[in-house]
């Protein structure tokens, strides 16, 4: 359900609004070692100073790691926690097309761009790693019209590298309950990485009408707040049914937003139940319609508008928004 349940979705960074702080227009000579010349000051975990010359952009991709990490080396498309400025230089002008040192840090999925994933690749945790990304080693000749990106629009990235993750993660917190009663029962998986099993309660025993948070597993991490990135693992039922209709776990794949975002990156009842639950801790939710997909549903995951969602999460981590 990640393609449903984020209405902001950044795998690939496609959906950076290009919204930024304006940008010159002055006259210059293309050059084609003007990549090369691209800077960025500032220390790790805070918003860089990028310079970008009044010139064109070359053709070649350009990589500098301009703070090397102590962590573990990045894999070949692992998936990351990382902060990101990103500029968008067309001509001899730029802007700022998107920042997450304001907000929250987000989570780097496959597939990247594949300048992003030639930047990346081998950089240890606790980077700094500047990438001047041409059109071909980004969205191509075609661009990305949504997010403002012509055929001809050269990428700016600097990026910090926070926490990887593998996407087998689950809670590692202290048993406090496996629902039951009135609410669906969860039983533990018997394969490590992969997704916990939920029963619905039978048909005489009617949803509930309102949120239910339940404690599963207890975690002994931090705490989740609003406007903190949260990176899960996952899966959804339909109560009705008694189906999945999602699994982070079946796509091997951690899910990443940012709490109570605006605009919401995810169905109320995950931003409300969420906040106030500890990292390692699995919890269950069992959301009515008004506070998941509301009276329209979502047709292409079988979710009429009466649809009464369960929801059973692992918090793998949280990181507040930078100061």
């Amino acid at each position: 359900m990640r393609r449903i349940l984020a209405v902001l979705a950044i795998p690939a960074l496609a959906s950076v609004a290009l919204a930024g702080c304006g940008s010159s227009k002055p006259t210059a000579v293309a050059s084609t070692n003007a990549n090369a010349t691209v800077t960025a000051t500032g220390s790790f975990g805070k918003a860089p100073n990028v310079t970008i010359p009044k010139a064109k952009a070359g053709s070649s991709l350009t990589v500098k790691t301009l703070i090397n990490g102590s962590g573990p080396a990045l894999g070949k498309s692992q998936q990351f926690l990382g902060n990101y400025v990103v500029y968008s230089w067309d001509g001899t002008s730029h802007k700022l097309a998107g920042s997450t040192y304001t907000s929250a840090p987000t989570l780097f999925t496959s597939p990247l761009l594949p300048g992003l994933q030639t930047a990346l690749s081998g950089k240890p945790i606790g980077s700094r790693v500047l990438a001047v990304i041409p059109p071909k080693e980004g969205f191509g000749t075609s661009g990305n019209p949504n997010a403002g990106i012509t055929g001809t629009t050269t990428l700016v990235f600097v990026i910090d590298v926070l926490k990887a993750f593998s996407g087998k993660e689950t809670a590692s917190g202290t048993q406090q309950s496996n629902g039951g009663g009135s609410l669906p029962t969860v039983t533990e998986p018997t394969k490590a990485g992969t997704a916990p099993t939920v029963k619905i309660p039978p048909s005489s025993v009617k949803p509930p009408t309102t949120l239910q948070v339940k404690t599963l597993l207890k975690g002994s991490g931090p705490t989740v707040a609003k406007g903190d990135a949260v990176v899960v693992q996952y899966v959804g039922y339909i109560w009705r049914t008694g189906k999945v209709f999602d699994s982070s776990w079946s796509r091997n794949a951690d899910f990443g937003f940012t709490d109570g975002a605006t605009p919401s990156q995810v169905i109320p009842g995950w931003d409300t139940g969420l906040v106030g639950q500890t990292v390692g801790s699995r919890v269950l939710l069992v959301i009515p319609p008004k506070d998941g997909y509301g009276s329209s549903g979502a047709s292409q995951a079988g979710i009429t508008g009466t649809d009464t969602l369960v929801f059973v999460v692992d918090i793998i981590d949280t990181e507040t928004p930078s100061a």
